[in-house]
């Protein structure tokens, strides 16, 4: 300990606040208090500290106590502030009546002198609850009032709270546009650094959860990222729980859901042990969405039966999984209740595509009807692209049934394309059965076949056995799913870039030509060096090798093949290649699995005429390779970055 945290541990605790070392700011508080007690104000400290650290019970016993210590001085309002921190700090733990008796003693000590900067809090507070009750006028309404004071006294934080809460209550009732305007403001104060960590927290988690409750994904993705890396400069152990809840949703609509899964149980541990099982509840449920979507049905059950324990409603997912285990009228009767117990629309969208597609299995077109107008409704008053998606697939469902096969085609064609266009690849599996089912209800077999395939082997790549299964039925054929062993691969994606200008300058007939030289060059090159072409979409080729050395010696050739022709004949395509070795399952001419996920992200990054190469392939490939200085590169879906290197093929 140093000689100043000896001679004055207030002095230095304050200061460690400041940088946010929270647990030395902890420690040294603790210290002081045990020695000879703390003024209120120091408790205030103290709590914070305790907050920050993860230590929910010195950090309630403390400002419990500053409470007290300021109620006894005549500080009413410092002691009605600490009331509504109290407030959160029980209901975060689902101690409901002793959060509500805190809320009480609040309005008790505020609510008398409208004319302070605690009653501001006081009003940011109800608008809080009336958000939460979905009284979205009323929370306007106190939300503004907030807003107003926060202004008055020159409070920022007061004021950013206000219009966060204002702008979820505008988005709740339909004011979309405006809603995101306010908490764009919001955010705006908070990435700025003009709030305190505390208010910051507050408001990147209410804007990154109503943009996915908007399906604002894209949106959503970018504020979780943000959120990720204030969470990590400021060495917080509570907000990063909740961040990676959302984080983990993301990823799991990209379809990396090894990685989603992973994300998911860090977010639980760590909300567990910061003493938010209220927030818990919500990462327990993603691990029962991607356990579910994978057909591990136990372990999904055991993840949804932890998220209703902890609060939060188990459904769509456990009334699905019902569902999948052919207990289609239970699953029905669940849904039935969710939706009656569930009034806010957005929170409504994800039970009513459920439903849709459940009621039909039971046989009751009404209710789908029913289900998929309301979705319809949502989606015009909310206007996302998800939630048009999610309702033009639920309406394909109920046409094919109402044996209209045209009009269904088409809705569940744009549901396709909205999902692509989001880069959500097992929705637009889903959406792809739709089109297949309905291509088939208007006679068109081979039409739908072709489609039921395509939406088999992209489930069959993200590893959605039970769905990927379920297709195969629809089509007669026997079952794929991952079938095989694990085995360990470099695999090598190539992709030809920057091509606009090169046709533009040889003309569309000799760039057929250029393209079809470049498919035949790269394939004997990856026969010459034992390569296994798994895939060719487009211009670019997915290749499989045993042995390391190999793929690097292939993506050598390949280069400098591509040089030669350049040198010759005046022009050659610009390629780039990205190769990473790791284990995935072997599905009979196919590999699946989180390490061909990320070589596809490490291909994506290479430019052309670069040979990316991650640093774990390099080690295990043998012989002497000329490769630049290592660095670290973000892989879009992961929470890990890369470390790579660009190997000199010159």
């Amino acid at each position: 300990m140093s000689q100043r945290a000896i001679d004055d541990p207030l002095a230095a605790a304050r200061d460690a606040l400041e940088r946010h070392a929270w647990r030395e700011a902890f420690d040294l508080l603790s210290k002081a208090d045990a020695d000879g007690g703390l003024s209120a104000t120091d408790l205030e400290l103290l709590g914070d500290a305790a907050w920050w650290s993860g230590d929910m019970d010195a950090c309630i016993a403390a400002r419990e106590r500053a409470y007290a210590l300021h109620l006894e001085a005549g500080e009413t309002g410092r002691a009605g502030k600490i009331a509504l921190a109290l407030v959160r700090d029980h209901g975060g733990r689902l101690a409901q009546a002793q959060s509500n008796t805190w809320f009480k003693r609040a309005e008790r000590l505020l609510g008398k002198d409208p004319d302070t900067v605690e009653h501001g809090y006081l009003e940011m507070m109800r608008a809080r609850r009336a958000h939460i009750g979905s009284d979205f006028d009323q929370a306007v309404e106190l939300a503004g009032t907030a807003v107003d004071t926060g202004a008055r006294f020159g409070d920022p934080n007061l004021q950013a709270l206000g219009l966060m809460y204002q702008g979820m209550a505008m988005v709740g009732r339909g004011e979309v546009e405006d809603g995101l305007a306010l908490l764009d403001e919001a955010t705006v104060a908070a990435v700025g650094g003009e709030l305190s960590p505390m208010t910051t927290g507050v408001v990147y988690c209410n804007m990154i959860s109503t943009c996915q409750e908007l399906a604002e994904y894209r949106r959503a993705g970018e504020w979780t990222e943000a959120a990720k890396r204030w969470c990590d400069r400021q060495a917080i152990s509570g907000f990063p729980g909740l961040c990676r809840v959302h984080r983990a949703e993301i990823i799991r609509l990209r379809g990396a859901w090894a990685e989603a899964e992973e994300e998911a149980k860090r977010a639980c541990t760590e909300l567990m042990d910061h003493g938010l099982p209220a927030f818990a509840g919500d990462g327990f449920y993603e691990v029962g969405e991607i356990r579910l979507r994978m057909g591990d049905l136990v372990a999904a059950e055991a993840a949804f039966q932890q998220a209703n324990e902890l609060g939060r409603d188990p459904h769509p997912g456990l009334a699905l999984l019902h569902a999948a285990r052919g207990n289609v009228g239970g699953a029905a009767a669940l849904l039935r209740r969710s939706l009656e117990e569930t009034a806010e629309p957005l929170m409504r969208v994800q039970r009513l595509a459920a439903q849709v597609e459940v009621v039909i299995a039971a046989g009751d077109l009404d209710t789908a009807d029913g289900a998929a107008s309301e979705l319809e409704g949502i989606a015009e008053r909310y206007g996302s692209d998800a939630l048009h998606a999610s309702a033009a697939v639920s309406r394909a469902r109920v046409l094919v049934e109402r044996g209209e096969a045209d009009p269904a085609v088409r809705s569940a064609r744009r549901g396709l394309e909205l999902w692509r266009a989001l880069d959500a690849p097992y929705e637009a599996a889903l959406a792809r059965v739709v089109v297949g089912v309905a291509y088939r209800a208007g006679g068109e077999e081979d039409a739908g076949a072709l489609e039921l395939r395509a939406a088999r082997s992209a489930l069959e790549k993200l590893g959605a056995v039970p769905d990927a299964a379920r297709v195969s039925e629809l089509l007669g054929e026997p079952a794929g799913g991952p079938v095989g062993q694990r085995v360990t691969r470099a695999f090598m994606f190539t992709d030809i870039v920057r091509s606009t200008n090169l046709v533009d300058a040889i003309g569309d007939e000799a760039w057929e030509d250029l393209v079809r030289w470049h498919d035949r060059t790269l394939r004997a090159l990856f026969a010459e060096h034992g390569g296994e072409e798994v895939d060719h979409a487009g211009d670019g080729f997915f290749v499989a090798f045993e042995d390391h050395a190999a793929a690097l010696a292939s993506a050598v050739a390949i280069q400098r093949s591509l040089a030669d022709h350049r040198r010759t004949h005046g022009f050659a395509p610009q390629v780039r290649i990205g190769i990473h070795a790791a284990e995935a399952t072997d599905r009979q001419g196919d590999y699946g699995g989180k390490g061909v996920h990320r070589a596809a992200r490490i291909g994506a990054l290479a430019e052309g005429g670069e040979i990316l190469v991650t640093t774990e392939t390099l080690d295990a490939a043998d012989g002497s390779w000329e490769v630049s200085e290592t660095r670290e590169v973000p892989l879009k879906g992961f929470a890990e970055p890369a470390r790579v290197a660009t190997l000199d093929w010159r």
